[in-house]
């Protein structure tokens, strides 16, 4: 059966397809008729993987930014059509710098100190180098299967990606009926622009053939990390497929590896195999305590003819033989404990020990799941989420967030900090609604947060209340510090597996994520997460901070911001105001970084909570429980409306001296500090 499918990897182009009785389905050289189809695919794959590379470049580079202030890319290419600035003179240069102002040429020249820091430069070359490690692999890969090696190397070396600009308007070949998915795919398109490839021009059902095998071999590396996924979004819309495609084969290649592997472990020959073997048991055992391991037999080695079959009756629907399944898998298809290492099997103990280390200051640390699944199997994807809660009004709010998230990924709600982060949570409901806010936010909006933070124009009223929520913020805001650097560990530990993770949080829990994505900069942990979206951020807004953050995220780094946040800014009143504040203002001056102003759904930092859903829905993200997102919508409507009830009866007497307003803020201060204690002993 394996001398079949090695036909595939050694014999390129000039392999001979199996017969359908052979094989029982298609393989990419029946898909693939000529040899050019089969260069089509090598070079489109060579195509996407040099834009990917391109955006990770301008990561790094100071003429390619987002700010207002810094428009000299834009000035010195305004009157000069199809010129690289990166190929012009520097005479060239230097005239069009001329042009722009004395802020314009300060910002530039800020910025390319910043990039040429030793620890960016290093940071820069890491990437890159573990990006190319990761390409060449991949378009050998494919290479090798569909032409020869030797040619795939010279393809990749002429890769030149055109963009189909075109594409964004006719989409893509699926219908869509559902108003909500159509949105989330023109976002997706435009991020995602397809490539020009005559491959496009191929019936649809062998384009997802394509797409499905470029999966498989994607797979054989023992590995699915955020590059490869990057990759396949990118493969799935330049052939003019919805990802809708991809996420439902996503599903179906994680179902098919499990089943398989479950139904071989029925297999009583290799039962008996694992049972002598004492590192096999070891390793059955240390499976058996995993919360979420995946249900896979420890066989030691698996018979081949059983695999095929196996992968060949789950995969088989989409059209694939079950020898060309097997081949392309790789020694994936093989074994078992590949299978459990791609899925995190051994999560368990690998955040075991990232908690050994930093067990004094984060006492609760764990990946709870959205959802209980029928059966363990039907829970495992190829992709993970983890949504962070940042404060908590109850127990429920750690998990309620995050059920927004659709069944494309697997998603857990880390929990981190429970009474921290309950306690915050009572100090923060409690203020909102009192009179001493609502003064000081009429007082605040006089004259903008912006100025209130850098000035400390702060209202007595509130200064007079601040230890009420001073002292729950600095606990929390200090664990989430350190539950940012164990869930980091835990990422480099495979405690999700060999599988692209997707971060989210508000609040604190943003502040969770901003400081994982900072460490995973300085260990140089690449191609583990897919996407970054972060929340209303205590978090610094400088660029060389986020600059690190989009250097270890390989798909979208979203910060979602409010101006009409005044909680945040009165909460961040005493941190390093010289960088701004992330969940105030825009990331400026990092190619890659999308901000998105929220104020008309968050005009107050606990309106997250339940805003979260509508502003994944806004930002385009893709993977949507459509029906929680309505449920979110309506409590969240609900929440303004109380809270607004509430400050309208806790709204000053205006007309009161300041002396009487002063006695009413203590004697309400006085009021508060009892309800939060009795909150804090009934939670």
């Amino acid at each position: 059966m394996f001398r079949k499918a090695n036909k595939f990897l050694s014999g390129g182009g000039k392999a001979e397809p199996t017969t359908k009785q052979d094989d029982e389905g298609e393989s990419l050289i029946t898909v693939l008729e000529t040899d050019e189809d089969r260069s089509a695919l090598t070079i489109l794959v060579c195509d996407i993987t040099e834009l990917m590379r391109k955006r990770l470049v301008n990561t790094f580079d100071p003429k390619e930014t987002t700010s207002q202030v810094d428009q000299l890319a834009t000035n010195t290419t305004e009157n000069v059509e199809s010129v690289d600035i990166d190929q012009t003179t520097n005479d060239e240069r230097n005239k069009e710098i001329q042009k722009t102002s004395e802020k314009d040429r300060a910002g530039i020249t800020k910025l390319e100190k910043e990039v040429g820091e030793a620890k960016m430069v290093a940071l820069k070359t890491s990437a890159l180098e573990f990006f190319d490690d990761w390409r060449d692999s991949i378009i050998l890969r494919v290479g090798e299967v569909v032409n020869s090696r030797e040619t795939a190397q010279n393809q990749s070396k002429q890769a030149k990606p055109e963009l189909s600009r075109s594409d964004l308007e006719s989409s893509t070949d699926e219908t869509k009926t559902d108003e909500n998915e159509d949105e989330i795919a023109e976002a997706l398109l435009k991020l995602y622009v397809p490539i020009e490839t005559p491959l496009r021009k191929v019936a649809k059902e062998k384009r997802m053939l394509i797409l499905h095998s470029v999966l498989l071999l994607l797979l054989s590396l023992e590995h699915y990390n955020a590059h490869s996924r990057i990759l396949l979004l990118h493969l799935t819309t330049s052939l003019g497929l919805s990802v809708t495609v991809l996420s439902e084969d996503e599903k179906k290649v994680a179902r098919g590896l499990l089943t398989a592997a479950e139904k071989m472990s029925g297999d009583e020959e290799a039962k008996k195999r694992a049972d002598k073997n004492r590192t096999s048991r070891r390793w059955k055992m240390g499976i058996a305590g995993v919360a979420g391991a995946a249900l896979i037999g420890i066989t030691g080695g698996l018979a081949a003819p059983l695999l095929a079959s196996g992968l060949g009756t789950v995969l088989g629907g989409i059209g694939l033989g079950a020898t060309a399944t097997a081949g392309y898998l790789g020694a994936l298809a093989g074994s078992g404990v590949l299978v459990g290492s791609l899925f995190g099997a051994y999560g368990a103990r690998m955040t075991s020990k990232a908690m050994e280390q930093y067990t004094r200051d984060v006492e609760d640390f764990a990946f709870v799941p959205t959802y209980e699944p029928e059966s363990e199997i039907d829970a495992r994807r190829l992709r993970v989420a983890i949504g962070i809660s940042g404060w908590l009004g109850n127990k429920d709010d750690v998990v309620g967030p995050w059920k927004c998230i659709g069944p494309g990924q697997e998603t857990f709600a880390l929990r981190f900090e429970l009474e921290s982060l309950m306690n915050l949570g009572n100090a923060l409901t409690t203020l909102v609604t009192s009179t001493a806010w609502s003064y000081a936010k009429s007082e605040i909006i006089k004259r903008t947060v912006f100025a209130a933070l850098t000035a400390g124009l702060w209202p007595l009223a509130l200064l007079k209340a601040r230890h009420l929520i001073d002292n729950p913020w600095y606990v929390a805001n200090q664990r989430a510090q350190k539950a940012g650097e164990v869930l980091a560990d835990a990422l480099i530990n495979k405690a999700q597996g060999e599988r692209p993770v997707t971060l989210v949080g508000y609040s604190l829990g943003a502040k969770v994520v901003f400081v994982c994505l900072q460490q995973l900069a300085e260990r140089k942990a690449f191609g583990l997460i897919e996407n970054a979206i972060i929340l209303g951020a205590p978090a610094p807004s400088n660029s060389a901070d986020w600059r690190r953050v989009r250097s270890v995220v390989t798909g979208r780094v979203v910060n979602v911001y409010s101006t009409k946040d005044y909680m945040l800014g009165f909460l961040s009143r005493t941190s390093s105001i010289q960088f701004g504040v992330a969940g105030l203002s825009p990331i400026l001056n990092v190619k890659g970084v999308e901000s998105v102003e929220v104020g008309d759904l968050v005009n107050g930092h606990t309106l997250y909570r339940h805003a979260t859903a509508p502003i994944l829905k806004r930002i385009g993200f893709e993977d949507i429980d459509f029906q929680e997102l309505g449920h979110e919508e309506q409590k969240l409507a609900e929440q303004e409306k109380d809270e607004e009830e509430q400050r309208k009866a806790a709204k000053p007497d205006t007309n009161l001296s300041p002396a009487s307003v002063e006695e009413g803020v203590d004697a309400e201060v006085n009021k508060m500090e009892h309800e939060i204690e009795q909150k804090n002993k009934t939670k």
